[in-house]
């Protein structure tokens, strides 16, 4: 007679199988692999010898043996199995605690006695005393350094706890007295745009300068007088962006017509367009040593024109908003973009790719400016203005205090950073410590609101000596340095505080 066989879902039998094989397998899950002692003592001499071979084997004379002069004694040997000549002394940066074996055969490691310590100091000159004593073990570079005498040796028996106690005794890093700079002060407005003023270039010669603006027009002023020369027509939307050659006669012009164009400033005639841009053309900039043109625009992309062939040599694309700045240099990496998806990208011309990304910033990085003697350069958000080193990207400091959206950066070689912002605040920086010495609200134009003061762009001339801005009022203002200002008449207003900078 044949039992009837009670049936069980799969599912029911699969996880009974599982259990079964659990239980048989892994009863003891929760404890730990026991460690094999012969495979660690492999491992520990092998870390031994690559890291610290130099510093393994320190001879130490012996004390049955007769003192040399000068020579140090340690009256309490520690065990060393293979050769009894030499003793294994500090073979780690910091020696974790006395008593602590480093080593794969050490199983003994006690301090000195007074007595070693006491003929160490009688050994030594007291000055010497005095500079082993303040000097901390930092690396294992340093213990290399100094491993051919034994004092210095013998003497990373004693820092272990000379370490600690002078990483608590540093001093806190302060702020580095900023240089004084005298402050700025109007000089000229000069009118005649009937729309923002968004962008600005000055010539090489520093004879005129051009600006774009939102009237569709580029103009371009004599910068001694401050006089109209030249007004240009054909762009359909607002000039975005404009700059001058110092290689050929020619100005380059983008706007948010999605155009960007080459005029023969001989003929004052459009020779050249560079089409490719799917929507407006935010900003440009000319390749100091190469016939190369970059732009970037709102589709997210930046574009690198041959000047001569109109040809679209590379697109760059990564950024997912839109690229509002763009700057190139002839050392790597040749191009800087900021973009409103709050990163800054530093490009490899020749591959056209990204060599780094810089994801610091919170909020969109609206311009980016390069110091004209130093490998760093500095970008502007509405969180704060960071100063970064090339050619990586590493990060120097923040600059915090403009709280407003920054448009516009500009640099001098005297090391003055200028912040222009959309609320019309120009702040300026001392570039080197991030002091803010200087703050300008200038007042619009009569006839102006006050909400319409903005600071769109901004760019100190070739000489330096004058900072021309273009605002929102459809003026353009002129600043110079006040040569009535001494250090005693506008101090600096500075108090060696301890840093409080960001990390990031």
């Amino acid at each position: 007679m044949t039992e009837d066989v009670q049936k069980h879902s799969v599912h029911t039998l699969v996880f009974r199988s599982l259990k079964r094989t659990h239980d048989m397998f892994v009863s003891d899950q929760a404890k730990q692999i026991a460690i094999d002692d012969e495979s660690h003592k492999v491992k520990l001499g092998v870390k031994l010898k690559s890291d610290y071979e130099a510093v393994l084997h320190m001879p130490v004379l012996k004390e049955c043996k007769d003192r040399v002069p000068g020579s140090i004694h340690i009256s309490q040997s520690y065990p060393q199995p293979d050769n009894p000549e030499y003793l294994i002394t500090g073979t780690h940066a910091y020696p974790s605690a006395p008593g602590v074996a480093l080593t794969a055969d050490t199983t003994v490691h006690r301090n000195p006695s007074e007595a070693g310590i006491h003929s160490m100091a009688l050994a030594l000159p007291p000055s010497q005393v005095r500079i082993d004593a303040n000097r901390t073990a930092a690396s294992v570079a340093d213990i290399r350094r100094h491993a051919g005498a034994a004092h210095s040796t013998a003497m990373s028996l004693l820092e272990g706890g000379a370490t600690r106690n002078s990483a608590l005794m540093r001093k806190a890093p302060t702020m580095p007295k900023p240089q004084w700079h005298p402050p700025w002060k109007l000089f000229r407005v000069i009118s005649g745009h009937l729309g923002w003023v968004r962008s600005i270039a000055v010539e090489p010669g520093n004879q005129w300068f051009v600006t774009g603006s939102a009237d569709r027009t580029i103009k371009i002023w004599d910068l001694a007088s401050g006089k109209l020369k030249l007004s240009l027509t054909g762009h359909i939307s607002t000039v975005r962006g404009v700059a001058v050659s110092n290689r050929s006669p020619y100005l380059f012009s983008c706007g948010e017509d999605k155009q960007v164009k080459c005029w023969d400033l001989e003929y004052n005639k459009v020779i050249r367009h560079y089409h490719g841009h799917l929507s407006a053309v935010y900003d440009l900039d000319l390749h100091p040593t190469i016939d190369v043109l970059v732009t970037c625009s709102r589709d997210a992309s930046a574009r690198v024109w041959d000047i001569r062939t109109k040809a679209n040599v590379h697109t760059l694309t990564g950024h997912t908003n839109t690229v509002a700045t763009v700057k190139c240099q002839e050392s790597e990496p040749q191009i800087i973009t900021g973009s409103h998806d709050s990163t800054i990208r530093l490009w490899d011309l020749i591959a056209g790719k990204t060599r780094a990304t810089l994801t610091n910033h919170k909020k969109s990085v609206r311009s980016v400016v390069l110091h004209p003697r130093q490998y760093t350069f500095a970008s502007g958000s509405a969180d704060n203005i960071k100063q970064w080193k090339f050619p990586d990207g590493n990060f120097i400091q923040n600059l915090s205090g403009h709280n407003a959206i920054i448009n516009t950066l500009a640099v001098n070689s005297d090391g003055v950073l200028v912040s222009g912002a959309d609320n019309g605040t120009i702040h300026m920086w001392d570039w080197r410590t991030g002091y803010n010495f200087q703050r300008i609200h200038a007042a619009v134009q009569p006839g102006s609101l006050d909400s319409e003061s903005g600071i769109f762009a901004c760019l100190f001339d070739k000489s330096e000596s004058r900072l021309i801005t273009a605002e929102a009022d459809k003026t353009i203002k002129v600043y110079k340095e006040d040569d009535t200002a001494t250090e005693e008449s506008h101090p600096v207003n500075w108090k060696p505080e301890i840093l409080k900078r960001k990390r990031f």
